[in-house]
């Protein structure tokens, strides 16, 4: 059996179905730290370490219509890889994800402001790369720090995988007190709503 092609949905559009009477739940697969930062109003964070962690237990409570966000709309990718291996097939994507989301002026929740995970392995990347080459006229084997770095990030895109990006998820900076499997399937029990479909006799 083929496996169904990715279905994105446009930032306006989705707007438009989250207002209309069909639920939609919104799944924000980026660290608690970039969500609590600025997210749209009404999803739930289930970081993606997260996801593919307790997959099972999170699709028995992920039965409806589902909208996967991330900040660009890689990570919502391979959360929908993992949610359709546990045999979940009515998964979009958000287009462009927050970036696109906030480009088109819709509404958000703004908390304190923390940088997003991806602006902080440039960073890592960077000053790893940078304090090797400079330590390398002291101590010349550091240049082969830098060539793992950029080595690491090649097969990073290639993969469509980061290992530095899963070790910063980690941090205490990207994470929260109630991201645990327990907290964040509390919540989706909770927001279990009604659909037109349980109206009928």
């Amino acid at each position: 059996m083929t496996e169904p092609a990715t279905t994105a949905i446009d930032p306006n559009t989705l707007h438009e179905s989250m207002n209309a009477a069909g639920h939609v739940r919104l799944v924000d697969v980026r660290t608690p730290g970039e969500f609590e930062s600025v997210h749209i109003p009404g999803s739930y964070n289930v970081p993606l370490d997260l996801l593919r962690e307790h997959r099972d237990e999170f699709c028995t409570h992920l039965d409806e219509n589902i909208v996967l966000v991330c900040r660009s709309g890689q990570r919502a990718g391979r959360a929908e890889q993992t949610l359709r291996a546990a045999g979940l097939s009515r998964i979009r994507i958000l287009d462009g994800g927050m970036l696109a989301w906030e480009s088109a002026g819709l509404p958000v929740d703004r908390g304190v402001e923390r940088w997003d995970l991806e602006r902080q392995v440039r960073l890592v990347a960077g000053s790893l790369v940078l304090s090797s080459i400079l330590g390398s006229v002291a101590v010349p084997r550091l240049k082969w720090l830098a060539a793992g770095i950029g080595g690491g990030l090649a097969f990073a895109a290639l993969s469509n995988t980061c290992a530095m990006g899963m070790l910063l998820a980690e941090l205490p900076y990207n994470r929260s007190a109630d991201c645990d499997p327990q907290t964040v399937v509390a919540q989706l029990i909770a927001s279990k709503q009604p659909t037109p479909s349980d109206y009928r006799e």
